[in-house]
């Protein structure tokens, strides 16, 4: 194993709270977000590029990271998308002989500050206690006081609006052309994963920037619509609520997830709130109350929709529950092919039980084109 200079480095939160660790690689510098944690055992290339983390200091709860490297496929977006690495033991050397390169020269191929060495298990602990907070990591370990006015010019993740930094700036086109089905797609920070499940199923995708207009994705006439997952407080997305609104009046499928779910529910007057913890993990529970089966999901959001505005709605119907905390986890409108959910059936990291719901929104589009 190479010898790698372990520089001291530190963890603080915004109510004042410190913990150390050491720079992996021996980088310096300071990087700040929302510090949130993940429990997945495996799958941290995936988290690390998936656009919904954007702007955030991802603690892994897994003792072990980097001990597979990379891979040039297992990416859902062009880049890093989360503010700083938090972990306990970071492996600079890999044994999977598929593996691209280290997950070190990955990080440092997008200039990402890591801390490892840290005792992770009371950082959680702490962080599930006191609720997600904006923090920083930094080797600037001397200088206490100048870093805490630092990170109270961090705006807070309620109410900000995120999408725009992730989402495509201009329209582009993913599947094959010849296929039957069109998607129109709002990209409010959507993963390649998502593309892939619509692609195999036999749809031509056009993916639009988080700003577009209804107007822009009914001209190229497609037989659905989707709304994606993305990062940030979905409130201040006025623009992807008022495109929703229409999507739902065409009468075409539409499909929602995670961040498109709460812009769904949103466009029809429920309210959002931002968790005190949010659900990041690939084993969380949900009960499916149509079926009455059990599914255990990928799951990414600080933000969730309100439970009772919901059952009172009188065009909507809660589909999905998630066992852990009963959060509403899927809806659909009773009277239009409309529905969404809270977690992420495209997986990537995680398991495979709901990509069932893919295959629901296909089952529409051929329905209302028939």
């Amino acid at each position: 194993m190479k010898y790698h200079t372990k520089k001291k480095a530190l963890i603080l939160l915004a109510d004042g709270t410190i913990f150390y660790g050491k720079a992996v690689g021996g980088k310096e510098g300071t990087a700040v977000g929302e510090v949130c944690f993940n429990t997945g055992m495996t799958g941290y290339q995936e988290i690390f590029t998936d656009p919904s983390y954007y702007g955030q200091l991802m603690v892994t709860t897994n003792a072990h990271i980097g001990n597979y490297g990379t891979h040039l496929e297992e990416i859902e977006s062009d880049s890093i998308k989360i503010a700083g690495l938090i972990c306990k033991n970071f492996s600079y050397d890999y044994s999977r002989p598929s593996a691209n390169m280290s997950l070190l020269e990955f990080l440092n191929e997008n200039n990402l500050l890591a801390i490892s060495d840290v005792d992770t298990r009371a950082l959680v602990s702490y962080i599930r206690d006191n609720g997600a907070m904006n923090a920083l990591i930094s080797t600037r370990v001397d200088e206490i006081d100048a870093l805490k006015e630092e990170l109270k010019q961090v705006p807070s993740m309620e109410g900000l609006e995120l999408s725009s930094k992730v989402s495509t700036k201009e329209p582009y086109f993913y599947g094959d052309e010849n296929a039957e089905i069109k998607i129109s797609a709002l990209d409010i920070g959507i993963k390649k994963n998502i593309l892939r499940n619509l692609a195999k199923r036999g749809a031509y995708i056009k993916v639009y920037p988080y700003n577009a207009s209804f107007e822009d994705m009914k001209e190229w006439n497609p037989d659905g619509y989707f709304i994606s997952n993305g990062p940030g407080d979905p409130e201040p997305l006025t623009e992807a609520v008022a495109a929703a609104k229409e999507m739902i009046n065409s009468e075409k499928p539409l499909f929602g997830i995670c961040l498109g779910h709460q812009v769904l529910a949103l466009a029809n007057g429920i309210s959002t709130y931002k968790m005190h913890n949010g659900h990041r993990g690939i084993n969380h529970p949900i009960l499916n109350l149509v079926t009455g089966k059990g599914e255990i999901t990928s799951q990414n959001h600080g933000f969730a929709i309100n439970r009772e505005e919901t059952e009172a709605h009188p065009e909507l119907e809660i589909t999905h529950t998630h066992l852990n905390d009963h959060t509403v986890a899927g809806i659909k409108m009773k009277e239009k092919d409309v529905f969404s959910v809270q977690y992420h059936p495209e997986a990537s990291p995680g398991p495979h039980d709901a990509e069932y719901l893919f295959d629901q929104f296909f089952d529409a589009i051929k329905t209302s084109k028939n």
